[in-house]
């Protein structure tokens, strides 16, 4: 399969930042992927000993469409966190002190009050750790044959970008990467991913990337057309390599040995 485009998602729930390069280690997560979340309201996230919770206790488009109208980027060497509205910068706030996380906090208190639960908080990452929606969401990768399936079942365009993932590939026929379950992908530098499990979507799919519409019923399609709400897979890295748009990744002869970490 070929990497045509990769995506990071710094802040979970907002917009996505596109890479020409990306850089994996053995058990880790994608590079700069969803490093912070913005708390709705106490979450009992504790980053001191950091557990997995549900979504829903962070802002996230299932439920706060209103976000797809902002477009943010992470300055990975300032720790600034830039967000655009209409085109217009409307805030840029550093991560890393408590004047930046003050005013992250009242630019979505002002932006979406009435979809607050209390207080909204920059929450942050420790270096084990990520806001992912799965506690397997190592890596995502979407086979745009897939996405392009879905949409000529529909009827009409859907942006792969509803589905979030890191690695969009082609070279797949439609729906081939659900059989990869348990299979070793191979890549430039000794990468070795292992695909995990596929990935179940959510109401999060319905809504425009773009515009912030919620405009599609994606879960539903995917169950009408293929009996299942999946698209896209989730694979642990296994060991260290970069991949680049236009590079290739090659499914492995046999199933990826069990039981490795």
């Amino acid at each position: 399969m070929r990497i045509e485009t990769l995506y990071r998602y710094p802040v979970k729930g907002l917009s996505p930042e596109r890479l020409k390069r990306a850089a994996l280690s053995a058990g880790g997560y994608f590079p700069g992927d969803r490093l912070f979340a913005i708390e709705n309201g106490p979450s009992g996230f504790d980053a001191a000993e950091p557990v997995h919770q549900p979504k829903i206790k962070y802002l996230m488009l299932m439920r706060n469409e209103s976000l797809a109208r902002l477009k943010t980027r992470y300055d990975d060497a300032s720790g600034d966190l830039v967000i655009h509205e209409g085109g217009q910068e409307v805030l840029r706030a550093a991560t890393a002190n408590g004047e930046g996380h003050a005013a992250i906090a009242r630019f979505f208190s002002g932006f979406m009050p009435e979809e607050l639960r209390g207080e909204p908080k920059l929450l942050t990452a420790p270096p084990t750790y990520r806001f992912t929606d799965s506690r397997s969401g190592f890596v995502s990768i979407i086979n745009l044959a897939s996405v392009a399936d879905l949409e000529q079942r529909l009827g009409q365009p859907v942006d792969p970008l509803r589905f979030r993932g890191n690695l969009m590939v082609s070279g797949l026929a439609p729906w081939a990467e659900n059989d990869l379950v348990d299979r070793e992908l191979t890549g430039p530098g000794g990468l070795r991913l292992q695909v995990i499990k596929r990935i179940e979507r959510c109401a999060a799919t319905n809504v425009d990337p773009e515009t912030g519409a919620r405009d599609m019923q994606i879960p539903k399609a995917l169950m009408k057309n293929y009996g299942h709400v999946d698209c896209g897979i989730y694979c642990r890295v296994l060991a260290d390599g970069a991949l680049g748009e236009g590079d290739g990744l090659v499914v492995a002869e046999a199933p990826a040995r069990l039981g490795i970490a």
